[in-house]
């Protein structure tokens, strides 16, 4: 049985305001917000100076199961992601095998049944010869359709225009897309070879995956939405020249088409390479400080939707080869909650905009059934965080499998001490029950 939780004087962080109550957490759900709540509890968390926020959910992680545990399995990534206060994760489908058929696609739910601490979906995926597969997909429990309109692992290349018209004509539910357009990605990539040959310096990287190969793609997933009124969601955009494709004017809920960015893109830019190299080598590059700028304005005013991390661990010693070779990918996901953080104590976010980017939209914009937010009747997936004590990020601390974090060395302003998933107590400064696992994503579609 479930333990039934009392977290005392919490400063609850919801729905566009923050009020001091307790919460109350009976069969994995909130069963009551209130103050100074009388209930019988088995454990009383004091939460008093701490603030709470809804569990973050990532609509975007690579967890490498199957296929490529040697970087990462279900259960490390997710083990990672709740000790960074992240309790729901989206996961996508360029694993080995890739998942092109609703079988493979079982077998990771299976795996995650078994092994993840945090609830879990898994994004079917669209190759140029999968079409009836894709259509299968059940939208009640599956979050959605992922094609890859750029380069990618595999055989998961999107290419082909009559694809692309079926599926985005065709398919019911969400598809959520990464754009970058592969012939001007190619162009470029000649052009620096021809000069640099094999030994190209890794500060090319956002010239090569460059704003037009960015703008082209999504401005062509953005006319197939339109023409088909697909459901579309543009996975980490990353430049200021995609932003006018997206609107504020109208609510999220009301979106046909809503765009994410990833904590990377939004931390990180072009001077970085510098000095970290091929550790922040990721798809799509990160690039100059006007981007950087312009994105986290776009999130202020609502054009961009939802916080990610695109979280995509490599082993250290494949992204110590040279930029040809070095994989693309950043892991990220114990850390994110963390970084956007520093950003309420740098002023640039308030704390209610990062639980509404972080938890609410993304749980609007993927229709997840009775999560995202602190309400009663919910399902209890909570973070608590000490704005007070700091956090320095070392090897020992690094929970992702691969072992590093382009943080390393860094101290981050805040801890999370506290991670509730589906009303489990997961963790707890710094230790783990892991005797309950996370549950299966439904949708409410």
């Amino acid at each position: 049985m479930q333990q039934r939780i009392l977290i005392t004087q919490a400063r609850i962080v919801n729905e566009g305001r923050i009020m001091e109550a307790d919460v109350y957490v009976k069969n994995g759900l909130i069963e009551k917000i209130g103050g100074a709540l009388s209930v019988d509890a088995d454990l009383v968390i004091d939460a008093r100076g701490n603030y709470l926020f809804p569990g973050v959910i990532d609509d975007q992680v690579h967890f490498r199961e199957p296929g490529l545990t040697q970087k990462a399995t279900i259960y490390t990534e997710s083990k990672a992601a709740v000790a960074g206060g992240v309790t729901t994760f989206m996961e996508m489908p360029n694993t080995v095998p890739n998942a092109l058929t609703q079988a493979l696609l079982a077998d990771k739910y299976q795996i995650a049944s078994q092994t993840s601490l945090a609830n879990y979906s898994f994004f079917m995926g669209a190759s140029n010869d999968n079409l009836d597969e894709v259509l299968k997909t059940d939208s009640r429990h599956v979050c959605g359709i992922k094609i890859f309109m750029g380069s990618s692992t595999g055989n998961m290349l999107v290419d082909n225009e009559r694809t692309l018209e079926n599926i985005f004509s065709k398919s019911p539910m969400l598809i959520a897309v990464h754009c970058e357009d592969e012939a001007t990605i190619r162009a470029n990539a000649e052009k620096y070879k021809a000069q640099y040959g094999n030994d190209i310096p890794v500060r090319f990287h956002p010239v090569i995956r460059n704003e037009e190969a960015c703008l082209k793609s999504s401005a062509m997933a953005v006319a197939l939405a339109k023409k088909h009124n697909t459901r579309l969601h543009i996975l980490h955009i990353s430049t200021a020249d995609e932003l006018n494709l997206f609107t504020n004017a109208i609510p999220l809920t009301q979106k046909r088409i809503t765009s994410e960015v990833c904590v990377h893109h939004l931390w990180f830019d072009a001077d970085d390479y510098e000095t970290l190299g091929t550790q922040i080598k990721c798809n799509p590059a990160i690039k100059d400080k006007r981007h950087k700028k312009a994105l986290l304005e776009a999130l202020l005013d609502d054009r961009l939707d939802i916080i990610a991390t695109d979280h995509a661990p490599h082993t250290w010693q494949e992204k110590q080869q040279t930029y040809w070779q070095a994989p693309s990918g950043v892991p990220l996901v114990q850390h994110a909650l963390p970084m956007m953080l520093e950003f309420y104590r740098q002023g640039k976010l308030s704390l209610e905009k990062i639980a509404e980017k972080m938890s609410h939209a993304p749980a609007q914009c993927f229709q997840i059934e009775r999560r995202g937010f602190i309400r009663e009747g919910y399902w209890a997936d909570l973070a608590l965080v000490d704005l007070a004590t700091e956090t320095l990020v070392t090897a020992d601390r690094i929970l992702y499998k691969c072992g590093w974090s382009p943080f390393t060395g860094h101290s981050f302003q805040s801890a999370v001490t506290h991670t509730l998933v589906s009303g489990h107590l997961v963790y707890a400064n710094g230790q783990f029950d892991e005797r309950s696992k996370g549950q299966r994503l439904l949708f409410e579609r």
